[in-house]
């Protein structure tokens, strides 16, 4: 039998002056998020120049992407709960400080792999991971914080101002990342953090008001390593089977460890006198569906987002600032579009919001899936603005419907569960599409050859198809060859970049119809302030 309690909202004097002022603590908690959004935008504008610099595989540059991912998908419910437990403003605080640092362990990864022994890019990718684990302390608690700060009324309209907030550091993100790589150097997109962080870190202290579960007194350590262990082995399956293959003996292996865990972390939860995570939060259906959303958001749009960057940079031939200026429509697009966002689901409900706006993301991803490779800033903006219009519904109506519908005792273990459901979509969306798009390039790499494949070996072939994953051709593989046959070779290898990436983008946009539909089962569930919360 479960324990069930009855918990009241925790209660605190009215807010005077800036300490526990509601809308400045969403500017507090934005600052440290937007240090993790700008990592995440910049990170995408310096890869191809990373790859380059320190000799770096694609497979060296996806683990860039899925270590960090690895990191947050294992430890984001943990430490959601330790939030819960200990209060969401000192382990928020914790994250923004850990996360700046990392990221100037991540600037200076060359001395660091150096006095070590270890490869540069081993080392940055080593640091990715640990920036993953604060950023998975970070982001549960800002949203536990918003959760606590503001009424249930007005949580739609905090979400909206916190997306344009996000939505602005997005738009400034690759711009930024543009003109630091252009100029100064990859390493400098990271030193961004620290000055950042710095300032977040500082409000956070001044603003902030700690709040904290008050019927929790331990930790679920058991809960914790059965977790651990089934996340750890549903994402490093994920991220792997593209090498092993899908059917492989290790994928399926790692597969089966997920499923056998995580049937016995859900066991371990019905008899857990205090759980990492309450069965009961999932009896909300919509709260169900939210994290369902999230994860088939994330994988429509991280796995199909991730080879932008290479379109831009390697088959147009646009310099870093350039190709960050061509993701601009996006990004600025969410400042208006999040704040809108939040108002239509305040009068039109979740249900109408979060499908249409899955329908515009499907418009835009087939849009995207006809670019070619000479493609204008309009040909390209369109889609990118239609996306922030589709994205935001969803992003602010799943995070509302999984957040706001949480019991406020609980709100660092749902903020945890819907970062967890995003951060699993992206990485199996990064994945599998990433797969898909390999397989593409070579099957269609040696009929744009042309008569010219059949007087290349085997393994120049193979190496052009490693090459085409980038849109780029090495220079040594031209040195030898005709001038005519270079350019038959360069147009081959962008065209089969563009076969992989267009049908990644029609997968993507048969996901968006599917999530739209899926969105029509949600419905706007009752805030639980004062309500029973069932903890076992």
């Amino acid at each position: 039998m479960a324990d069930v309690k009855t918990v009241a909202p925790p209660s605190a004097p009215l807010p005077r002056g800036a300490k526990g002022h509601p809308w400045l603590t969403l500017l507090a908690v934005s600052l440290g998020v937007i240090m993790v959004m700008l990592d995440g935008t910049v990170v995408g504008i310096a890869n191809p120049v990373i790859g380059q610099d320190l000799g770096a595989s694609l497979a060296d540059l996806q683990w860039v992407t899925s270590g960090y991912l690895l990191a947050l998908a294992v430890f984001l419910i943990t430490a959601g709960k330790l939030g819960d437990l200990f209060g969401h403003k000192r382990v928020f605080l914790i994250g923004v400080a850990g996360f700046a640092l990392t990221s100037l362990a991540i600037a200076f990864s060359e001395p660091i792999g150096e006095t070590l022994g270890i490869s540069p890019v081993g080392t940055l990718i080593g640091m990715r991971v640990l920036q993953g684990l604060f950023g998975a302390l970070l982001n549960p608690a800002a949203l536990a914080l918003l959760r606590n700060a503001f009424p249930g009324e007005k949580l739609n309209a905090a979400m909206g101002a916190w997306g344009a907030i996000i939505g602005l550091s997005s738009a400034a993100g690759p711009i930024v990342g543009g003109l630091l790589v252009e100029n100064v150097s990859w390493q400098s997109v990271f030193f961004i953090n620290v000055p950042v962080g710095a300032v977040a870190l500082a409000m956070g202290l001044w603003i902030i008001m700690e709040s904290k579960a008050q019927t929790l007194s331990r930790i679920d350590w058991l809960g914790v390593l059965l977790l651990s262990v089934a996340m750890f082995s549903l994402v490093w399956a994920i991220i792997k089977a593209p090498d092993w293959g899908w059917g492989d003996s290790r994928t399926l292996g790692f597969l089966a460890v997920t499923v056998v865990v995580g049937a016995l972390f859900v066991l371990w939860q019905s008899k857990a006198r205090e759980p990492l995570i309450p069965l009961s939060l999932f009896r909300n259906l919509s709260v169900s569906i939210g994290i369902l959303l999230m994860m088939l958001v994330a994988f429509a749009m991280f796995g199909a987002m991730f080879f932008l960057g290479f379109y831009f940079q390697g088959v147009h031939g646009l310099s870093p600032l350039d190709a960050g200026l061509r993701m601009l429509p996006m990004s600025a697009g969410m400042i208006i579009a999040s704040p809108l966002a939040g108002m239509a689901i305040g009068k039109l409900g979740p249900k109408v919001t979060i499908s249409g706006g899955m329908l515009i993301t499907a418009v835009s991803m087939f849009l995207m899936s006809r670019i070619g490779v000479e493609a204008s800033f309009f040909e390209t903006g369109l889609p990118f603005l239609l996306l922030a219009f589709g994205l935001s519904p969803v992003f602010v109506g799943a995070t509302e419907i999984i957040v706001g519908n949480s019991p406020m005792e609980l709100a660092g273990v749902a903020g945890g569960v819907q970062q967890s459901a995003m951060q699993v979509g992206g990485a199996m969306g990064t994945a599998i599409l990433g797969a898909v798009m390999a397989a593409e390039i070579s099957g269609t790499l040696p009929g744009h050859l042309g008569p010219v494949a059949k007087a290349m070996p085997p393994q120049a072939i193979e190496g052009l198809e490693k090459a085409a994953a980038f849109g780029t051709v090495p220079a040594e593989a031209l040195k030898t060859v005709p001038e005519q046959v270079q350019q038959v070779i360069v147009t081959a290898v962008h065209h089969s970049f563009l076969d992989g990436m267009h049908l990644a983008f029609l997968i993507s946009t048969i996901v968006a119809v599917g999530t739209a539909l899926l969105a029509l089962l949600v419905k706007s569930g009752r805030k639980t302030e004062g309500a029973p919360v069932h903890l076992g």
